[in-house]
């Protein structure tokens, strides 16, 4: 193949992936706080889970309130089942009206409402938490959109640069300072490039489809365009961010509702040991020659010791596993704190080392040895070379930016504080 149809199927197999990977975007780019906003107001999760909490706050009046009273008709026959039947002549039959009402033991209605109201603040904690799940999907799908329409930017910058090397290494050739190895190997790194920015956009369509979901937007609406990734320092210290798990971590906060739940069923359970009370009144009339009948009732309920028994140690084990859990988890929650604090702090220095060495010193060695090529001292390899390197070294900066960025927005759902 000589280097004239070479360059023409490169040229043909370029445009066509870079028209499949073009997508028309939005103009105007979304701030963060904006999007969790949204998630926050329209997410289905957070609603289930809202909805489910305040269902959960109903039952305290249900258990706390006193059982259903009970009415009460009677009609005693004598002599014939048929109805009435005596009611004229013996003293026996009658027709009655009566009500009565079970009365728990004092405090136990109390302590069972107490136990409702515990449980729906545990529903409103696992309520925070979502939202705190659901905040953390969002900031991940943020940074990780914002990264690739960064990188998309720079892949793009770097194509057209690509196409000024291909043309110079195109005139080299034919004045013959150069060799056609030159011109295939820069055909062949423009479509790596083209590659990349193909399997970018497919990569951007992925978040953007993940990203609608935790918006509850409709997939085909307009893709969300983000702001530039910046590098947000952290200013908190290790200690600092371990103190601020304890006060304001969902999971902890949901954990230590949970206990005083279980504190609550506890109690509760030992109160149930002690006797419930029924209380009746019936009035039985007969034929107006016989007198009436008056009955007052008053029974009590005692609970089975074993039964009673039974409940307060599963309430006792219910409130052992509970704070087990919280403990669990808190270690959990500290160790993510200190990976999140070491991942961040690392990657400041890392950027910093891109920055101010890295890149510069590698954009510099690149201009000069285009410089050289261009008077015929260098050779296109090392031109080549050395771009390469300037791209993959913003491509890791813009990648340990992300890093940097993510590793703060989880950060702020561990410990519940504003970091970004």
């Amino acid at each position: 193949m000589n280097v004239v149809s070479f360059l023409t199927a490169t040229f043909v197999l370029a445009t066509m992936l870079s028209a499949y990977g073009q997508e028309p975007m939005a103009s105007s780019p979304v701030p963060l706080s904006q999007l969790l906003a949204e998630a926050e107001a329209n997410n289905p999760q957070i609603t289930a889970a809202d909805h489910g909490a305040r269902a959960a706050r109903q039952m305290a009046p249900q258990v706390a309130t006193l059982p259903d009273p009970k009415f009460t008709y009677q009609q005693l026959s004598v002599g014939s089942p048929k109805p009435f039947a005596g009611y004229t002549n013996s003293d026996f039959s009658y027709v009655g009206v009566g009500a009565s009402q079970e009365l728990p033991y004092p405090g136990k209605l109390r302590l069972r409402g107490k136990v409702a109201e515990r449980d729906a603040d545990t529903k409103q904690a696992e309520v925070e938490l979502t939202k705190t799940s659901i905040a953390d999907a969002v900031k991940a799908d943020y940074l990780q959109l914002a990264y690739l329409q960064q990188t998309l930017g720079i892949l793009r910058q770097n194509e057209g640069v690509l196409d000024q090397l291909i043309q110079s290494a195109t005139a080299h050739y034919q004045v013959g300072q150069g060799t056609q190895q030159d011109v295939m190997q820069a055909q062949v790194e423009r479509t790596k490039i083209v590659r990349e920015i193909t399997m970018h956009h497919q990569q951007m369509w992925q978040v953007q489809a993940h990203l609608k979901g935790l918006l509850h937007r409709d997939q085909g609406s307009a893709d969300v365009v983000t702001e530039d990734l910046t590098e947000t320092p952290l200013k908190r210290t290790s200690a600092e961010l371990l103190a601020m798990v304890r006060q304001g971590n969902p999971q902890i906060q949901a954990d230590a509702t949970s206990i005083r739940e279980q504190d609550a069923q506890l109690e509760s359970a030992k109160r149930e040991g002690k006797p419930d009370f029924e209380l009746g009144y019936m009035y039985q009339n007969t034929d107006r020659k016989y007198r009436d009948y008056y009955m007052l009732t008053f029974d009590v309920r005692f609970p089975r010791k074993k039964r009673i028994n039974a409940e307060i140690a599963e309430a006792a084990e219910n409130r052992a596993e509970s704070q087990q859990t919280l403990d669990a988890h808190l270690q959990q929650q500290l160790a993510e704190v200190q990976q999140g604090y070491v991942k961040a702090t690392s990657d400041e220095e890392l950027l910093k080392e891109y920055r101010e060495g890295l890149i510069p010193q590698s954009d510099a060695t690149y201009r000069a040895t285009l410089n050289a090529y261009g008077s015929n001292r260098e050779q296109f390899f090392h031109v080549l070379t050395y771009f390469t390197d300037v791209l993959n070294l913003k491509l890791e900066y813009a990648q340990t930016l992300q890093d940097h960025e993510a590793a703060l927005a989880h950060l702020e759902s561990l410990t519940g504080g504003t970091l970004r």
